[in-house]
């Protein structure tokens, strides 16, 4: 990798998908804030562009948002500022409509009846045409993200009262979103049809929390209660909580890449353990892929359990291979004369003892274009591997995503254009191996069922509206 000294890494260089976003919401907490805080830094692997907390204390919604990670976007002077026993809060990675303070989330407005504040995490595929139709009626938007469209369809509804213009914003639009919500009495969660992200529902105390995983739930110590249901919009007020289902039933697809690589390995994921579907994948990968080696080594951090899977059973001594730095900012400084694999070694650092002279099944949880895998393999070589076999704990990814991740275009999708074979002539391994989509699937699967996997097989199922219109490039 050559860039020019104090230049900024291209992070499009990475191998991985960029994550989805998270949301929480709090309701009858005194410290609200805080544990909005607590929360968000729990989901801080779905989003690093920006982070934002809105609060409200029973009469004015009070928001900060800034970019950057939690800890940095906050501080506990600020933190103070933030009155009320309620909150939302969002980390942010730009699946549309771009990065910038701007776009950052929650978004706050003030309409006829009040104001209101809200946290989105997914991605419309009907949002172009709807704000072009909101354009021409005279609304003005602030940024680019889709979030806002919800907001503008939510101020001009006629419908009565909260939770009817809420309804009514939500029938018109497309794709996948869960959404936090708040006004000056109440906090609103709302999972789309399909329960494509995941939304999840918590106590602590007497207080109710909701988040996109229960590893938050975890840091605050809350009680899981139930995910937020498909098609369900809980309200938290003074009265409690209700429920109701404002759109009808409709076949669950789930996200399966939540399991693969987004969510963390110690949350609960539409209902299994994610460390558990990880492991079971690197099982059945072993299973379907099996080679004669010394060692299994992850590629860390998201391949760990896939490749304690795989060690386990095919009975080859797992072994950390590579050691992961987890402080590379966005920016840094290149050495003025080159060193070699030097992108790849600020990241990912070779145990030599465990690498020398042997015959390595390196495990990784997905293939995007490839890069990554290349100078890794170089570098396992010039640590004296003498065999590199890649295997990937999920199908090629062929297809992109157009519910909440950000994914390559077709084109640039390594899996969409080569062979395996081809592949892997180009990432220099002896071996590569993907595990199958019954295999990924069978690892997944719980009694809920039904998985989107469009980025596996190209079929997608919500409407793409947006992208149809565009001639749908490279879907």
């Amino acid at each position: 990798m050559s860039a020019p000294t104090g230049s900024t890494w291209d992070e499009r260089d990475d191998e991985h998908i960029r994550d989805a976003c998270g949301v929480v919401g709090i309701y009858g907490h005194a410290e609200a804030a805080n544990l909005a805080y607590l929360g968000l830094h729990a989901l801080q692997h779905r989003g690093q562009e920006s982070a934002g907390i809105a609060t409200c204390d029973g009469a004015r919604i009070q928001a900060h948002r800034g970019e950057g990670l939690v800890a940095d976007v906050f501080s506990a002077s600020l933190l103070s500022r933030l009155p009320g026993h309620m909150a939302i809060g969002h980390v942010r990675y730009s699946t549309a409509g771009g990065g910038g303070l701007l776009n950052a989330q929650p978004i706050t407005a003030r309409y006829g009846g009040g104001t209101i504040a809200v946290a989105h995490n997914g991605n419309l595929t009907n949002a172009g045409e709807l704000r072009q139709r909101l354009e021409a009626e005279g609304s003005i938007f602030q940024g680019t993200t889709d979030t806002e469209v919800i907001v503008h369809l939510f101020a001009r509804s006629r419908a009565t009262g909260i939770e009817g213009r809420l309804l009514d914003a939500l029938r018109q639009i497309e794709g996948a979103w869960s959404l936090t919500v708040m006004t000056e009495d109440k906090v609103i969660g709302v999972r789309d049809p399909h329960g494509v992200r995941p939304l999840v529902l918590g106590r602590v105390g007497e207080a109710w929390v909701m988040a996109s995983e229960t590893c938050a739930l975890s840091l605050l110590d809350a009680t899981f209660e139930r995910e937020v249901a498909p098609g369900e919009m809980v309200i938290i007020d003074a009265r409690g909580l209700t429920s109701r289902r404002y759109l009808p039933e409709t076949p669950r697809k789930a996200c399966v890449f939540e399991h693969v690589y987004f969510a963390r390995p110690d949350s609960t994921v539409f209902g299994r353990s994610v460390y558990g579907v990880r492991k079971a994948s690197g099982r059945r990968l072993a299973m379907e892929s099996p080679i004669e080696a010394d060692a299994v080594i992850p590629v860390p951090d998201s391949g760990i359990a896939a490749a304690i899977g795989y060690s386990e059973a095919s009975g080859i001594t797992y072994g950390m291979g590579l050691v992961r730095s987890h402080y590379v900012g966005r920016t840094f400084i290149e050495p003025t004369q080159a060193i070699r694999h030097f992108g790849v070694k600020l990241k990912l650092a070779p145990v030599e003892e465990v690498i020398r002279g042997q015959r390595l099944i390196v495990i990784d949880d997905s293939l995007v274009r490839g890069t990554t895998s290349r100078k890794i393999i170089a570098l396992l070589r010039s640590a004296g591997a003498r065999e590199v076999h890649l295997r990937i704990s999920s199908p090629p990814i062929t297809n992109p995503c157009f519910y909440g991740i950000d994914t390559p275009s077709r084109s640039e999708l390594v899996a969409a254009q080569h062979s395996i074979e081809e592949i892997r002539a180009s990432l220099g391994c002896e071996t590569l191996s993907f595990l199958s989509q019954e295999g990924l699937l069978a690892a997944a699967a719980d009694a809920a069922g039904g998985f989107c996997d469009a980025c596996f097989t190209g079929r997608y199922p919500i409407p793409l509206a947006d992208y149809r219109t565009a001639g749908e490039p490279d879907a």
